[in-house]
């Protein structure tokens, strides 16, 4: 692994020099990816782009038997389509069962992961068999889904029946799997407000998040609110401070 030590100034924003965080001195270490292993570019992205939503993934195999998985290389890429993105790695012998379903069907459910359903997540990350189904592992029943063969889980919150748009394969053992949602399901306990156009009460969703290491999650109860700024008010402070 190959890496450099350097000491230099960041310049951050073009900022007045009065503001204290106009430049930031900070140690940097580069890290030239391409001379690492993948394992270690592993450890460092995963370590850092975080936290990650869930996405708990329910399939069906030709065959007809169910698999479900947890995913964190997952968010939403758009509305106008409404369109989800999975990234899926490889076994070190063969592809996963739900990037082997999704390719074979073109169709997934991406259920949300509350902390009250951890344990029983945790138990779908088992290395099964194909022909197991991870969801009676777990104790966990379904429900049908309207368009789409595989079920989804009851007993989470939120579900998306999703369709394959797109099939990337972006590097040895690893694709992304990009979908349209073409159904959402929503507990009634997580919505609130206007029935007709109904807003999510994030407190009772309860969400994880994937965070660093092997085994750390986190709970989405931390948080503050930021406004974004308007051009024209940044006009306003910038001719009054001068």
């Amino acid at each position: 692994m190959s890496t450099t030590l350097i000491s230099s100034p960041v310049d951050v924003l073009d900022r007045p020099s009065d503001k204290p965080f106009a430049r930031v001195e900070q140690p940097q270490r580069h890290f030239d990816f391409a001379q690492m292993s993948g394992a270690d570019r592993y450890r460092l992205l995963a370590s850092t782009i975080m936290p990650r939503p869930i996405a708990w993934v329910v399939t069906r195999a030709p065959g007809g038997c169910i698999n479900a998985a947890p995913y964190s290389f997952f968010n939403m890429f758009g509305a106008d389509r409404p369109v989800v993105a999975l990234g899926i790695l490889a076994r070190p012998d063969a592809p996963k069962d739900t990037a082997a379903n999704i390719r074979s069907t073109g169709e997934f459910v991406v259920n949300l992961v509350p902390f009250n359903l951890v344990e029983a997540m945790n138990a779908t990350c088992v290395e099964a068999p194909p022909e197991i189904d991870e969801l009676d592992l777990a104790g966990l029943e379904t429900l049908p889904s309207v368009a789409i063969a595989p079920p989804r889980i009851a007993a989470s919150p939120v579900a998306f029946e999703c369709r394959l748009t797109h099939w990337l394969d972006t590097g040895p053992g690893q694709v992304m799997v990009v979908g349209v949602v073409l159904h959402a399901h929503y507990a009634q306990h997580v919505l609130t407000g206007d029935p007709e156009r109904p807003r999510v009460d994030h407190a009772a969703l309860d969400l994880v998040g994937r965070m660093h290491g092997a085994s750390a999650y986190t709970r989405t109860r931390d948080l503050f609110d930021l406004d974004r700024p308007l051009w024209q008010d940044a006009q306003i402070i910038s001719t009054t401070a001068s």
